[in-house]
């Protein structure tokens, strides 16, 4: 312990023999330090911050969902200290009137990408953060300047979320427009198109009255013909059984022929009242056909019990059922021939269609085809109508209703000192290095000298034993001056001190200034 005690007395007794220059080492790092200190430019800072509300009840409502406008809020975080906005802050502040050109201007922007920091401390609050140091403005100037900086940030902060999500919104509906009316001059196209088609191919289309079903339909009516042709033709031939088995005319008797003249004139009125009721249709088991049989076998047996040439003197007269006979007939003639006719006309509208049946298929598919294509086109237009309406109530709600909310909580700072450099705290680090420094040099000096401090170390070093030192003495006149030269380092010591006390009050003063 007495060693470590010596040798510290030693290295202070070196240190204390070169104290001049210990001194002037410290005066000479001190006055440089102080001078490098002195040229760094102030730094002033100016912090705001902003809360952000983001209402949700109508926004949901419309499809605006909190993760989207999260989204947009990073979204104009990270934009924020876009090239395009700083310089927007540059023309907007005092950094305008140092900018003469397009490089001056980006070295303006880049200089603002340092000192301006956008931070999220919640979820919806922001702290905005810029630094202002231009070498061509004063202190009072830079504390200004960081205050607008701030505050031009915040402007643009809404700017972005206001009139950026207006302009999108717009652009957008802009863009969708000129789309539909594509789509839409596309959709009337097609339109039009099929229209043509279906005109130019309207009994070849599949649906009502396509070719297989007017076959289909052709071919029940021809069903339907022949049916009623077959049953006209057949009552047509009975018509001509009964025509070819009744008389044309019959004889009428005179006044003196008696009854059997009498049974001549009734079988024929019997026989003619069968015919007509044969030709309403009516059958062999009829009643009334019945008794009109048994009627006409009676008046047969009397016209064969009349003596032959009795009646001479009657005259025969048309027979009336023949005529009505021959009327059915020639109704039921044209009956068959209408039914024929119609039967032909139909056959030859089948072949016709079976011949453009083949063409049906590809008059199908290409029919299919166009509206396949027109629902394409009408699904897309449905749809992006659909989008714009939606885009277009979302911006509605979003610019109208102020789905976001922007509340300044605390506004823009203004700096009464500076943030950098701590000049009080690297004056005073300079003079304790610059001391530092001096009494470095003084103890280096003396670990360079060959001379010993001590009687010990002589003898340590010499290996031979040291009888004895002798003290330094000193006559009046030396310690007049020895005590001169300490006040004279007295003096400058305290200089050093008082000069860094002096540069303490001119900060001080200067801050002050621009409070």
């Amino acid at each position: 312990m007495n060693g470590l005690y010596d040798e510290f007395r030693v290295a202070l007794h070196s240190v204390w023999n070169r104290r001049w220059l210990a001194l002037a080492v410290a005066w000479g790092f001190c006055l440089l330090g102080w001078l490098v200190v002195a040229l760094i430019p102030n730094s002033y800072e100016s912090k705001a911050r902003v809360f952000v509300e983001m209402q949700s009840i109508l926004s949901d409502k419309v499809g605006i969902e909190s993760r989207d406008r999260k989204k947009n809020m990073d979204r104009v975080q990270e934009t924020l200290a876009s090239t395009i906005n700083l310089e927007k802050v540059v023309r907007g502040t005092d950094l305008n009137l140092s900018v003469s050109s397009d490089r001056e201007l980006a070295g303006k922007v880049e200089m603002l990408r340092k000192n301006i920091e956008v931070k999220s401390e919640k979820d919806n609050l922001f702290e905005i953060t810029a630094k202002a140091s231009a070498s061509n403005l004063s202190d009072a100037e830079n504390a200004i300047l960081s205050r607008e900086i701030v505050q031009k940030m915040i402007d643009i902060f809404v700017e972005e979320n206001l009139s950026g999500d207006r302009d999108e919104t717009t652009q957008t509906l802009k863009f969708l427009d000129a789309q539909l009316a594509t789509r839409e001059k596309a959709l009337q196209e097609a339109e039009q198109k099929r229209v043509q088609f279906e005109t130019e191919n309207l009994g070849l289309l599949p649906g009502v009255g396509s070719i297989s079903q007017r076959i289909e339909a052709s071919r029940a009516e021809l069903s339907q013909i022949e049916s009623q042709l077959g049953s006209a033709s057949s009552s047509l031939a009975a018509l001509n059984g009964q025509l070819s088995g009744t008389p044309a005319t019959i004889a009428t008797p005179g006044f003196s022929a008696g009854n059997s003249g009498g049974a001549r004139g009734q079988l024929a009125q019997a026989q003619g009242r069968l015919a007509s009721a044969r030709a309403r249709g009516w059958t062999d088991s009829h009643p009334d056909i019945i008794a009109m049989k048994s009627e006409i076998t009676a008046l047969r047996a009397q016209v064969a019990a009349q003596p032959k040439g009795s009646g001479s003197s009657g005259f025969r007269t048309p027979n009336p059922a023949y005529s009505s006979l021959q009327s059915m007939r020639a109704e039921r003639q044209a009956s068959v021939a209408a039914l024929q006719a119609r039967k032909n006309a139909i056959q030859a509208d089948m072949a016709q269609l079976a011949s453009k049946q083949s063409l049906e298929p590809g008059v199908a598919a290409e029919m299919a085809r166009i509206n396949r294509d027109y629902d394409v086109l009408k699904t897309q237009y449905d749809k992006m109508l659909q989008d714009r309406e939606q885009i277009k109530l979302r911006g509605q709600v979003e610019s109208e209703t102020d789905s976001i909310k922007f509340k300044v909580i605390d506004p823009p700072s203004s700096p009464r000192s500076p943030a950098a450099p701590n000049r009080p705290l690297l004056l005073a680090m300079v003079l304790f290095v610059g001391l530092g420094s001096g009494v470095g040099a003084a103890f280096a000096m003396g670990q360079l000298q060959t001379s010993y401090p001590t009687s010990a170390k002589l003898e340590k070093a010499s290996g031979l034993p040291v009888i004895g030192s002798v003290s330094q003495i000193l006559t009046s006149g030396e310690r007049v001056i020895r005590q001169k030269k300490m006040r004279l380092f007295y003096s400058a010591g305290g200089a050093l001190v008082g000069v860094f006390a002096l540069l303490m009050v001119v900060e001080f003063i200067q801050r002050g200034m621009v409070a």
